[in-house]
């Protein structure tokens, strides 16, 4: 059967059940947007390539399907490269789509060319330039098929023009063959076993739980074991929701930005467990000095990782769902009692807690996030973009289920949260989903605002104001004697007037005692809403621990 390079490309798509589509149009991806007419495939045109790379990131999470994103040539496709960057770094299985300028101009400086697979080969796991539309079939399966395995990321396929609008006889690609990639592991009987002598012997043991237990859909294994074992667990940022928040042994996140009960643990253990987790300084900023007091166990699919930033007294490469489901057979005398009530009372000691002492013309933010959780519900998706707001939601929104917090953690990029929001509720357009923002981060892509208000997204945004870069701010208060540096957004837009614009419900918010009225307003909206909050400039986002209400 005779078929163009593009109605390959789109057939490709069909073949992986890609039901929908992030991206921009232009001259050089042309043929593909044109056979694109003719599909069943639906496509949400964002308002800047970034934001559609951030969006089938976020569609990518909520769902646990690779996304697809797709740009032109020249700068639309370097718009993707921050959001292919970030899904690289936080493991998000996503096939990124560019049209190139015509094979017979590529290396002559052509206009809006440029060298899109060199560019981002540091940060993907794989990239082709087609050099002929008969290889289309194969590379899109093989794209796709490496994107989802072993240690998701991001695939780029670049397809010069006349690739695109070549015919050639088609058939359907074979299985995939590509020798050396062979991503999935068995846990050999000998890691087992020294499992076992390990957990057996330790007195202080936790589990440390990262994002490959998310994107290997193992929260339910991880429970399990914990139940099962009586181990303790923290998170880290990108492992939010492989615990229920309020399971009486999960400790929260670790880290710099986490909270006192899972450092504490973290630093008293005997035994840690690292499963699905990178090891990065953010969470884990003194690894060496943990690996010198406790014995570390590392579980991870991916092998680069192991030894990379923590050396493990036992390496697992295998992935986390299969470890746990390994776990959860063994028979073990069980973690000590006294390590347990340590646990509690730190636990009930060190946790922060509500305060609505605030004066009343700021909003405190724990205390909306903690309320908003409540009346939002368990099966609520929260995506967030970077900077305190981020902060807060982690530490302060508590997370129920897997796939139901979706912010930017390895490489912390702001601009991220709203188009991945609105990939989200593409993804589960009948769950509700709420972006929580800050009023720099917004303003990185807040022409996405349109997006959503196209596509009939009821997404929830909630925007936390205090007219700084709060987190720099916060910075440079702590460590550079407040002396503050360009860090002031005081000729901020009209917030309620860019809502208006855009189509957005909306409302401002100045006062605790008017949290819950403001959220129902906002929750009970039929279509996308705006919920401005007035925060204090110097509110942290790290607190002193409370024991009080």
């Amino acid at each position: 059967m005779k078929m163009t390079g593009a109605k390959a490309m789109i057939h490709a798509l069909e073949l992986e059940q890609v039901s929908t589509v992030f991206g921009y149009p232009g001259a050089a991806i042309c043929p593909f947007y044109d056979a694109l007419l003719d599909s069943g495939i639906k496509h949400v045109l964002s308002r800047n390539e970034q934001g559609a790379a951030h969006a089938a990131s976020g569609y990518a999470r909520a769902i646990g399907r690779t996304g697809v994103c797709v740009g032109t040539s020249g700068p639309g496709s370097t718009n993707l490269i921050t959001g292919i960057a970030t899904a690289y770094m936080d493991s998000i299985p996503m096939v990124a789509i560019t049209g190139q300028v015509s094979s017979e101009l590529i290396g002559s400086d052509s206009f809006q060319e440029v060298d899109i697979t060199g560019a981002t080969s540091p940060f993907t796991k794989h990239n082709y330039l087609v050099k002929s539309a008969s290889d289309l079939p194969r590379i899109f399966k093989e794209a796709f098929h490496i994107a989802s395995t072993g240690r998701p990321g991001p695939v780029l396929i670049d397809v010069p023009l006349d690739v695109q609008a070549d015919e050639f006889d088609y058939q359907d690609p074979g299985p995939v063959s590509l020798p050396g990639y062979h991503p999935s592991s068995q846990l050999p009987d000998e890691k087992v076993k020294a499992m076992v002598e390990m957990l057996n012997a330790a007195r202080r043991p936790v589990i440390c739980a990262g994002g490959g237990v998310v994107a290997a859909n193992a929260a339910d294994q991880l429970r399990q074991v914990v139940d099962k074992h009586r181990i303790p667990v923290m998170t880290t940022m990108m492992g939010i929701g492989a615990m229920p928040a309020d399971h009486p042994l999960y400790l929260g996140i670790l880290g710099s930005h986490g909270v006192f009960p899972a450092n504490y643990s973290l630093h008293k253990a005997d035994l840690v467990i690292l499963i699905g987790a990178r090891v990065g300084n953010r969470a884990m900023g003194s690894a060496a000095e943990i690996a010198r007091q406790a014995r570390i166990i590392h579980i991870d699919i991916d092998p680069a990782e192991i030894g990379k930033n923590i050396k493990p007294h036992l390496a697992v490469i295998a992935d986390a769902g299969e470890a746990l489901a390994k776990m959860l057979t063994l028979d073990l005398v069980g973690t000590k009692s006294e390590w347990l009530d340590t646990i509690r009372d730190v636990k009930q000691q060190k946790s922060y807690t509500r305060r609505f002492d605030q004066p009343s013309v700021v909003i405190h933010p724990p205390s909306l996030l903690q309320r908003l959780a409540e009346l939002a519900g368990p099966d609520a998706i929260v995506t967030t973009e970077v900077g305190q707001n981020q902060i807060w939601a982690a530490n302060h929104y508590p997370i129920m289920k897997p796939r139901t917090f979706i912010t930017s953690g390895g490489m912390g990029t702001m601009g991220y949260g709203l188009p991945a929001s609105l990939g989200a509720k593409v993804a589960c357009p009948d769950r509700t989903v709420i972006a929580v923002s800050g009023d720099g981060s917004l303003q990185m892509s807040i022409q996405e605002l349109g997006t959503i208000k196209q596509e009939k997204a009821a997404v929830k945004v909630i925007l936390f104001n205090n007219r700084r870069l709060g987190m720099v701010h916060e910075i440079q208060s702590l460590k550079y004697s407040k002396r503050y540096s360009q860090v002031f957004l005081e000729e901020n837009p009209d917030f309620q007037l860019v809502a208006e614009a855009y189509g957005f419900g909306h409302t401002v918010l100045e006062s605790n005692d008017k949290i819950d009225e403001a959220l129902r307003q906002m929750l009970d909206y039929p279509g996308p809403f705006m919920l401005e909050c007035v925060v204090d400039p110097e509110e942290p986002t790290l607190y002193a621990v409370r024991k009080e209400d």
